[in-house]
């Protein structure tokens, strides 16, 4: 039994040595900004089968003035059109979804990639409840988002900002 409190104790002294392990911590979630509109009721709009369903996310980042605190952003834009010649909009639902993290342990050069991928997949769940809600709630069937591929779309992000650099600059 004592060599079992020994070995214990010095794997215990030995942790504190070794690399230490990224943390994320959710410290709270909110919506900043919640818009639906139900056009098809305003307007009088009839559609004829299913619609025409497009989704936009953006996303934010930024430091907060307390140490390894940051505010990330989800902006989703979701429009539901008849798949008509002339589409009309059925409902038009805006988000903006944020969190809380508290972070630590990640490399400088990981942290951009870490806030952009790792804490949106923490926040999506609870924006796909959202809109599910919203959407029933105004009178259509739930809408349940798929899936977002965020290092997907971090990449995109990230060709598009190389892409709007001048050409000459390193």
């Amino acid at each position: 039994m004592s060599d079992a409190t020994a070995n214990g104790d010095a794997s215990e002294e030995a942790a504190p040595a070794a690399t230490q392990l990224p943390k994320m911590q959710v410290l709270g979630q909110f919506i900043r900004d919640l818009s639906f509109e139900n056009a098809a009721v305003q307007n009088g709009v009839v559609a004829q089968g299913p619609p025409e369903i497009q989704v936009q996310v953006a996303l934010d980042a930024r430091k907060r003035t307390v140490e390894n605190q940051y505010d990330v952003i989800m902006k989703v834009k979701i429009e539901s059109k008849t798949k008509e010649d002339e589409a009309k909009t059925i409902f038009l639902i805006e988000l903006e979804y944020g969190g809380v993290f508290l972070i630590e342990n990640i490399a400088e050069q990981q942290l951009h990639p870490f806030l952009m991928i790792e804490c949106p997949r923490m926040l999506f769940p609870f924006v796909r409840r959202i809109v599910s809600d919203v959407t029933r709630d105004g009178g259509y069937p739930p809408l349940n988002l798929d899936q977002i591929d965020f290092v997907s779309l971090y990449r995109q992000q990230i060709a598009a900002r190389q892409a709007q650099q001048p050409q000459g600059t390193a």
